[in-house]
């Protein structure tokens, strides 16, 4: 009997989870209100959501907001709020620029484990530990947060979610399994989720991806496209560049569900790939659920 890998059975929940947080999203006081002028923060995945979050945010015109890497926030500046993610809790880049920060700008932190020093390092909490993981390799925690946030923005999220059943049954074909490389492209919002995608493939899989900005793509990355190399678009698709692609003998995905739902087809290629190649899904080589250092 096959085992199912703690990764998929996670993969297969998010529909339902999507559908749960975008009807909590009314209830949590602490994501931010219009107007206020907000950085999201985060580590590795979470960073990824963040740029997501903040581009859409400000697209529906509710205020400037700015993504970083928690190790590279620049200051409070004139930030009214600063958000973190962080699935563990324990992320010591966050709970570092929490503490720093705690006194001079409102803070909250959206997590998915309880009674961990997070809990205590925000000024508010959006608890999500409904869609926590057992594997080391996120996914339906990210994307279930994204969920959130959109639905906050006022986004109905009912053909994402159908679009994310439909991700859920897919199943990827033998040439995508045995594909040498993948270039994830995004624009806008999903330019985030493009570089998540790139991340998930190298996480669970050890592939060799790479992901930008969909317009900057003829800019010089192009030029890896070949035969047995994968282009996959999340989003919108400039003109001209399926058919630029194709010169090169690369192939070419145009992402046409929710750029949500095509991540969950990267993720389920992720771990199709890492058992084709005989590596557990469940535990990255060199990874651990979260990064804690020392604290020297």
């Amino acid at each position: 009997m096959t085992t199912v890998s703690h990764t998929s059975a996670e993969i297969a929940t998010q529909p339902a989870l999507w559908a749960r947080a975008a009807a909590l999203a009314g209830e949590c006081a602490g994501l931010p209100k219009s107007g206020e002028r907000v950085a999201v923060v985060g580590c590795g995945t979470s960073w990824f959501i963040a740029q997501a979050y903040a581009v859409s945010r400000e697209r529906a015109g509710l205020g400037v907001t700015d993504a970083f890497a928690a190790s590279e926030f620049p200051g409070v500046r004139d930030y009214d709020r600063v958000v973190a993610l962080s699935r563990s809790g324990t992320t010591t880049e966050v709970l570092r620029l929490l503490a720093e920060v705690r006194g001079e700008v409102a803070t909250t932190a959206i997590t998915g484990t309880p009674e961990t020093p997070i809990v205590t390092a925000a000024d508010e909490i959006v608890m999500l530990d409904f869609a926590d993981e057992r594997s080391v390799v996120q996914t339906r925690f990210a994307t279930t947060a994204l969920a959130l946030f959109r639905a906050h923005l006022g986004e109905d999220l009912a053909a994402a979610v159908r679009d994310a059943e439909t991700a859920v049954a897919w199943e990827p074909d033998a040439a995508f399994v045995a594909a040498e490389q993948f270039t994830f492209l995004g624009s806008s919002w999903s330019a985030g989720l493009a570089a998540e995608a790139a991340l998930k493939m190298r996480e669970a899989a050890g592939a060799w991806t790479e992901s930008y900005p969909v317009m900057e793509y003829r800019h010089g990355p192009i030029s890896i496209a070949a035969p047995n190399r994968v282009t996959w678009v999340f989003g919108p698709v400039p003109e001209g560049l399926a058919e630029q692609v194709a010169v090169t003998g690369g192939t070419f995905v145009a992402g046409a569900l929710d750029p949500m739902a095509e991540l969950i087809r990267v993720q389920k290629l992720a771990v199709a790939i890492a058992e084709s190649r005989g590596l557990n899904p469940d535990e990255p080589r060199h990874l651990t659920r979260s990064v804690v250092l020392d604290a020297s």
